[in-house]
């Protein structure tokens, strides 16, 4: 009998936390979307997305309008654009990011490009070590509005104090973001703090396309 008890209490406690994880995940994920809080930082970090030959990706490219449109009302002094490049790239999405900034009116010296990280967690790790060696802590992370809430998690996991500037045009703003978006992007941020946490990187790299192509209706 007392096993008998044990079992369905256990298997009760499983069924809730396989209902109550998720159903976290996506308030999480939506609520940071949704109320962004932006303040004055030392840097700006552009995460990448997808670059062809140099040229950004509309998501990529909506990321860099967002980050030069707060760098130019003075929310901080300086810009990183982070990202690695695929196999056969001849460049980087952190390159590419830099020329575009370069080619818009934002002078070299205001801006670093990290050529690493084909995934978040990557890029953060890799933007963070940049950050500590500077000796700054506070950065507002340009990404896609669904995108905010796990990086700025993974930044302040490697201390660093984050905000979220999410992008305004393009095809990845919170109004053209489908809900396949929200529900891809609370199951990373599930798996992030569940296992990513404890050393198991479950990539969120979406290969060959921007996310859009992905997650889109």
């Amino acid at each position: 009998m007392f096993l008998f008890r044990w079992i369905r209490r256990t298997i009760t406690i499983i069924v809730i936390l396989a209902l109550v994880g998720p159903t976290y995940a996506v308030a999480q994920v939506w609520r940071a979307a949704n109320n962004p809080i932006v303040r004055q930082a030392d840097v700006i970090v552009v995460l990448g997305a997808a670059q062809l030959d140099g040229k950004p990706g509309e998501a990529l490219e909506a990321r860099l309008v967002e980050a030069k449109r707060i760098f130019d009302l003075g929310y901080a002094p300086s810009i990183i654009t982070v990202g690695g490049g695929a196999p056969g790239d001849r460049t980087t999405e952190g390159a590419s990011g830099k020329y575009w900034l370069r080619m818009n009116g934002i002078i070299a010296s205001k801006i670093t490009a990290v050529e690493v990280g084909r995934d978040t967690l990557q890029s953060t790790k890799a933007y963070t070590k940049i950050m500590k060696k500077r000796y700054v802590s506070d950065v507002i992370i340009v990404t896609d509005a669904y995108h905010c809430k796990r990086a700025m998690t993974m930044a302040n996991d490697e201390g660093v104090v984050s905000t979220c500037s999410p992008v305004q045009t393009g095809p990845n703003t919170l109004e053209n973001s489908g809900y396949r978006y929200l529900i891809r992007e609370a199951a990373a941020y599930l798996s992030y703090i569940t296992v990513g946490r404890r050393g198991i990187n479950v990539s969120d790299r979406l290969p060959d396309a921007d996310i859009v192509t992905k997650v889109l209706p």
